[in-house]
């Protein structure tokens, strides 16, 4: 696993400069204009064709790339799938047909994808943005994920932006969280063309972007295990020897309390190093005196986290008010035999994603996510719902969609390292655009279709 990476201190110091003053300038209203009613059946007309030629052109696209690749589909097991969910067509409108999500296949598409240009992204982080540090082949960009029996909503960045007019969205977690951040306002931010009325701010481990005009934001807090721990400072933190506080995520919670939608996560920090890493658990205080230390496997202190946060759930929560999400486990490629390749590579030089139908990686862990959506379970007598992101599988066939060495570093490499790229080798966090798109376009289309 790649340690987790330091943020620019020049670019948080610039990032807070550029939102200490600022003009907020909202869009005139348009001048409505009066219409007779037949150029309005015109343009009715005139927009179902356009419509129908569009749909298939679109079917048209849908092709597997040359040397006769297979089409990727997605094996679920059955005891993480998601509840059925009614297939959507791009308006929303709901089908006859029931259909999982997370069920289904990557296809080539290298006209509808990707839904933004990363080089244009201005809040992009350096960590992610492959092609502006070197990577050369961009086919990582042009893979849509394709359900079987239906098809996801299409991302609509003016429709989640107004689903979020005057409220809080909270990524809550680790590195791969605030990925999928990222991913999130490159989405909508290229919806927004006035510079001004879009901000990013630093604030300790709280990331803000904001839209101005809708008065919405979308946040990234940094939490990696999600109860206070000795990792807590986003920049500086100790990746190896790990200690949690059982009972306390109080100082986290305050942050997240206020939010209209919470995305959890929490993997990434869970696996193990090596084969003798040890979670340290402490339970009391130094200033009460009754401080306590304690060892024990990984998981075990996975799943002590895990009831804490559904304590607070059930215990703070307004259901009326707060959708809450669970991000499925971000699987890492760092063992190429996995895929018939060889480990020194880890995904290096990676082009396309696996192929092989029902692939799952020996080094993914799926008993984490059964636990969590064991434990929230118990929060449903009491009206609340967890949806659970099921992201794991179809994100286990993109070995392809990695930064590798395509990335800033933020320590300068050696020379030995470059001749060895395993040795730095990024193959846990994600391109972008990329795969964490697609799970952000599960999160629209529980949002704003269901």
């Amino acid at each position: 696993m790649v340690p987790e990476e330091r943020m620019k201190t020049e670019a948080t110091h610039k990032a807070i400069a550029a939102g200490g003053k600022m003009t907020v300038v909202h869009s005139p209203v348009g001048v409505r204009s009066i219409v007779t009613s037949s150029l309005v059946a015109f343009f009715i007309l005139a927009s179902s064709i356009v419509f129908l030629l569009d749909r298939g052109q679109e079917e048209q696209v849908q092709m597997a790339v040359e040397h006769g690749r297979q089409e990727v589909q997605v094996k679920l097991e059955a005891g993480l799938q998601e509840p059925a969910i009614r297939g959507t067509t791009e308006e929303g409108d709901a089908s006859n047909e029931e259909c999982n999500w997370s069920r289904g296949r990557w296809v080539y598409d290298n006209v509808s994808r990707p839904l933004y240009n990363g080089l244009k992204c201005a809040f992009i982080f350096p960590e992610v943005a492959c092609d502006k540090y070197g990577r050369k082949d961009v086919m990582y960009q042009h893979w849509r994920w394709q359900p079987h029996g239906c098809d996801l909503p299409r991302f609509d960045a003016i429709k989640l932006l107004e689903k979020l007019r005057n409220k809080r969205l909270v990524f809550v977690g680790d590195s791969v969280n605030r990925n999928q951040w990222v991913s999130l306002v490159c989405m909508v931010e290229a919806s927004i063309p006035d510079d001004r009325l879009k901000i990013r701010i630093y604030n300790g481990s709280l990331i803000s972007f904001k839209a101005l005009e809708y008065n919405a934001t979308i946040d990234f807090y940094w939490s990696p295990l999600l109860v206070e721990s000795n990792s807590d400072n986003p920049i500086i933190h100790r990746v190896e020897y790990r200690i949690i506080r059982a009972d306390r995520i109080e100082k986290h919670a305050s942050v997240w309390r206020d939010a209209d939608i919470i995305v959890f996560n929490s993997y990434l920090w869970w696996r193990k190093q090596k084969d003798d890493m040890r979670m340290k658990v402490m339970y009391g205080s130094f200033e009460d005196g009754d401080a306590k230390l304690d060892e024990m496997e990984m998981v075990d202190g996975f799943e002590i986290a895990l009831k804490k946060l559904t304590e607070w759930l059930g215990e703070n929560i307004d259901k009326n008010k707060t959708r809450i999400f669970f991000a499925g486990s971000s699987p890492a490629h760092s063992w190429a035999s996995n895929w018939g390749g060889e480990d020194k590579n880890k995904c290096l030089n990676e082009t396309e994603p696996i192929y092989k139908t029902g692939y799952k990686a020996a080094t993914t862990d799926y008993s984490l996510m059964a636990m969590a959506k064991s434990y929230f379970r118990t929060l449903e007598p009491k009206g609340i719902h967890v949806q659970i992101l099921n992201i794991t599988e179809l994100s286990d066939y993109r070995k392809d969609g990695h930064p590798t060495v395509f990335r800033r570093q933020f320590v300068p490499l050696t020379k030995e390292q470059i001749a060895d790229p395993a040795s730095y080798a990024d193959c846990t966090h994600w391109c972008l655009p990329g795969v964490p798109d697609v799970w952000n376009e599960f999160l629209y289309g529980y949002l704003v279709h269901k």
